[in-house]
């Protein structure tokens, strides 16, 4: 137990750390079954820009790898499909395993739900928890999901034990649904 307090309490640390560099404030909460998916972001007045000067980076020994053939997809719902809310999305992997963040086990990762993003964040990053950046680090492999009606895209994109996609990232084909 205190090896997890230790590893959550890293992970935290390295993601404040990324969060500071970018200077941008760190998200506040983060939930799954968000209802309101929209595009709609306020940026903090308050946060400082970050220049060309002060470039975002993690160490190199904090990405991991991924191995050949390694794939993440959407089993449910099906691309084009039209559902009725809530939406239980069920995700798929192949030649890697899925774990909770903060465990760094080779060839693992943990899934990360992109919805209606149109621009992948940066790779190089811990992915940053937003209501279209849904974290999955407890290491689930699906979710149900209140969305209002309208048209969606859904993407996943698997991170590392610190939420930072691969060395050569795992990212599925982005699906679009209509929910009535």
């Amino acid at each position: 137990m205190k090896n997890v307090i230790i590893a959550i309490a890293l992970v935290a640390a390295a993601a404040l750390a990324v969060y500071t560099l970018r200077g941008t404030q760190a998200p506040q909460s983060s939930s799954p079954a968000a209802a309101d998916t929209s595009n709609s972001q306020a940026e903090s007045a308050a946060a400082p820009a970050v220049t060309e000067t002060e470039p975002a980076t993690v160490p190199a020994s904090l990405i991991s790898t991924s191995p050949e053939g390694a794939a993440v997809f959407i089993m449910e719902p099906g691309d084009g499909m039209t559902v009725s809310s809530p939406v239980t999305i069920k995700f798929g992997i192949t030649n890697m395993q899925v774990a909770p963040a903060g465990e760094n086990i080779e060839n693992s990762g943990h899934h990360h739900l992109l919805i209606n993003v149109d621009e992948l964040p940066d790779m190089s990053l811990p992915l940053p928890a937003t209501d279209q950046i849904i974290h999955f680090g407890a290491g689930q492999t699906e979710t149900t999901m209140e969305f209002k009606p309208g048209t969606y895209t859904l993407q996943l994109l698997l991170g590392n034990y610190l939420h930072i996609p691969h060395d050569k990232p795992v990212i599925s084909k982005k699906i679009t649904i209509t929910v009535e």
